[in-house]
């Protein structure tokens, strides 16, 4: 995901709006309107006003690259965010500044313009800052820049075996989001090899489809989350952000409304992930599912050795979450 910020600097309380609506991090205003953001919702605040969470000027430089000097001068930027302007893109080696690092908010006006913007050297600028009076363009920009950087390639994960296992404490997350068929979280028991495991979005007889939860495994397993670091399902709570996936490995950005940890009776899902091993411990449950290669749910079951599901893996292992390059052997 990526930092999106909106110029409202010519002051438009429907745009404001939009922005609280939409998603966006933070908007550029006057100091004289400071307060009448404040008033419409919580967001965060760029201004030249002691009253804004980011001070403009300070926190926040607007900077407009003319020569090799000015460029210089934002890829030597370490804790400020900087507003890079230019009227000519052909003289802003974006690049440069971009592979030092800087934190560089590039102007847009569409989502063409983010497109460019998000994807130099494959990386992309810090954020962008929209340029518009146009809702429709900004719910447009925001869904883009909120969901690239993050298309994950799935693989087939094929059941070698399912295994009872002792009771254990099981995580129910709850998310502000009502998933869809086909989505679901990334767990796994190992830090580099993940499950696709399904929403409680499948209609059954047992009990009514809870679309917001995902039955996600033991307490120690692993989950993906959207910054492509990890934590264990037992560090999540409240508030916190988690990735939601599909069956094409498009992601998108959810938060934990709540978390239900109870003893639950257990299985270990082992698959053969091309030429390794993987595994989850999934709760012995008719209404715990997996995600077939097609999007179909899949209940465990209902698993059988052959069957294929979906998963995804890295190379390398984790420390603290974040991914590192060292051999490392999870069993």
């Amino acid at each position: 995901m990526k930092t999106v910020w909106l110029d409202c600097r010519n002051w438009k309380k429907e745009m404001v709006t939009t922005a609280i609506e939409s998603g966006v991090d933070a908007v550029l205003v006057e100091s004289a309107d400071v307060a009448k953001v404040k008033a419409l919702g919580l967001i965060s605040v760029i201004a030249d006003s002691k009253e804004a969470e980011l001070k403009l000027g300070k926190d926040v430089l607007e900077i407009t690259i003319k020569n090799k000097k000015d460029e210089e001068r934002v890829a030597s930027l370490s804790k400020e965010m900087a507003i890079v302007d230019s009227q000519d893109w052909t003289i802003i080696p974006l690049e440069n500044i971009i592979a030092q690092g800087a934190k560089v908010v590039f102007p847009v006006s569409s989502v063409e313009d983010a497109k460019v913007a998000l994807t130099i050297l494959e990386k992309g600028v810090w954020g962008i800052l929209i340029r518009t009076d146009q809702p429709a363009v900004v719910k447009e920009i925001v869904k883009y820049a909120k969901g690239i950087g993050s298309q994950l390639a799935l693989q087939e994960f094929i059941i070698k075996d399912i295994q009872k296992v002792s009771m254990g404490d099981r995580v129910c997350i709850d998310t502000i989001t009502d998933m869809k068929l086909g989505e679901g979280m990334l767990i796994g028991n190992y830090s580099n090899a993940f499950f696709l495991v399904h929403s409680e979005s499948v209609e059954n007889p047992y009990v009514e489809p809870r679309p917001f939860r995902v039955n996600a495994g033991a307490v120690h397993a692993y989950i993906l989350m959207p910054n492509g670091k990890t934590k264990y399902l037992d560090e999540l709570k409240t508030g916190d952000d988690v990735l939601i996936t599909n069956q094409k490995g498009e992601t998108f950005a959810s938060t934990v409304g709540r978390l239900k940890i109870e003893k639950r009776p257990m299985l270990n899902i082992i698959a053969d992930a091309g030429n390794k091993e993987v595994s989850l411990i999934l709760q012995n449950a008719e209404t715990i599912r997996l995600t077939k290669p097609s999007g179909e749910p899949i209940s465990v079951v209902k698993l059988a050795k052959g069957d294929k599901v979906l998963g995804y893996t890295e190379e390398g292992g984790r420390h603290f979450g974040f991914k590192i390059s060292e051999t490392i052997s999870e069993k």
